[in-house]
């Protein structure tokens, strides 16, 4: 019943054949969720198969991927990385309630032109989803304890990607009959998500080292790649942040100057791959994941208020606005002495509890960072705040 048949046919069978399909779709249940500014499934562990090596047909198949024109239009997914996403979310195991955690979640980034299915890091924008989930899909039972004055509930959630925790705090809604769900309205906008919603507190709990175990996992504050300077760290996922000015490109380039400027993207990727190989995330070109570490162009900003300017290299494709992961990383990076990041920041006056003004295409995004102490480089939380909301619950079909 799992196994997707993905096939091709020429123009004269499309055009003349008589056969009649001789097998249903398969089809399992998920629900479709806004987190951030990316768009993704969520399925309940407990309806996939057994083993993971099940899985893949499945996720191929409602994303719509493979796709050599790149529009994933025979599925849910949008052909960007930022809508080709997966969440699965389960209770949490004996392991992971151990630390509080209350659901367990693992990340999927799906390959759009390829049939990539990753697990190598986490999504910030789609974990802004998973408490929501956890609450309107009945994983987490609220009692009238559990919720606060202000009527906001937190859940504790283990990324099983990375091995961390995250504490997403958002408001609830009780009906009169006494159901529980996410509250999705509200005053609180985002950029580059039209309208406004209700506000969602991401706290990532001692988040360095996410993959690597180290914060700095070249051991050093700064390296050069391909004759260009970088900062590789490890805030929630690992990323590479390297000046506009090294390459050199103007710091305000858009997605789509980064993809027509010739050799660029391909530059920008062997620097990710000797930095990924100097992180210890990879011995050779060929075992660098897909999706990690993530390369970034950084840049002092000329706009009033915001700190430091930002592009980000999502899986090959320049992203559209900013993945939080990627703002972890960078709020951190702009406190560190040693750092090539530091360099840029404009307001080096703010005080290190201050939160961070991150500008990238979409508009901006503000990251607070809170160190053990002054003079430490251990990261006791990284705090962001998203929005999230619940678009679809019913059964998503595949070949």
């Amino acid at each position: 019943m799992w196994k997707s048949q993905i096939g091709s046919c020429s123009v004269k069978s499309r055009l003349f054949s008589t056969s009649v399909a001789v097998h249903r779709q398969n089809r399992i249940p998920a629900s479709y969720y806004r987190g951030g500014t990316s768009r993704g499934l969520i399925f309940q562990q407990k309806d996939l198969p057994a083993s993971r090596d099940d899985w893949k047909s499945i996720f191929l198949g409602t994303m719509g991927s493979p796709d050599p024109n790149g529009r994933q239009l025979d599925g849910l997914g949008g052909g960007i990385s930022s809508l080709s996403k997966i969440c699965v979310v389960s209770p949490a195991s004996d392991q992971s309630r151990a630390q509080g955690a209350q659901v367990d979640f693992t990340f999927v980034q799906v390959g759009i032109k390829s049939t990539d299915i990753d697990y190598s890091g986490n999504c910030g924008n789609l974990t802004s989803a998973v408490g929501p989930f956890a609450i309107d899909s009945g994983l987490v039972s609220l009692s009238r304890e559990d919720v606060k004055a202000d009527k906001t509930a937190t859940v504790r959630i283990y990324n099983t990607n990375t091995q961390k925790i995250i504490d997403s705090t958002f408001p609830i809604s009780i009906s009169p009959d006494g159901t529980v769900e996410a509250e999705a309205s509200g005053d609180f906008t985002i950029d580059g998500v039209a309208g406004s919603s209700s506000r969602i507190k991401l706290d990532f709990i001692n988040p360095s080292g996410a993959k690597t175990g180290k914060l700095l996992p070249t051991g050093a504050p700064m390296d050069t790649f391909d004759g260009v300077r970088a900062t590789c760290i490890d805030v929630g996922n690992p990323m590479i942040f390297i000046p506009a000015s090294d390459l050199p490109v103007d710091g305000k380039i858009s997605p789509d100057q980064i993809s027509s400027t010739p050799g660029l993207l391909e530059r920008l990727e062997r620097i990710r791959t000797q930095a990924a190989i100097k992180m210890g995330m990879a011995k050779t070109a060929d075992d660098v994941p897909a999706s990690i570490p993530k390369v970034n162009i950084i840049s002092t900003p000329d706009e009033e208020g915001v700190d430091i300017t930002v592009r980000t290299i999502s899986v090959g494709q320049p992203h559209k606005a900013l993945p939080i992961t990627a703002g972890l990383s960078l709020a951190v990076a702009t406190k560190l002495e040693g750092s090539v990041v530091k360099q840029f920041v404009s307001r080096e006056s703010k005080a290190a509890s201050d939160a961070v003004v991150i500008g990238h295409p979409g508009g901006t995004l503000a990251v607070g960072a809170e160190f053990k102490d002054s003079d430490s480089r251990v990261v006791d939380r990284a705090t962001v705040y998203r929005s999230a909301r619940r678009l679809m619950d019913g059964l998503v079909y595949w070949k």
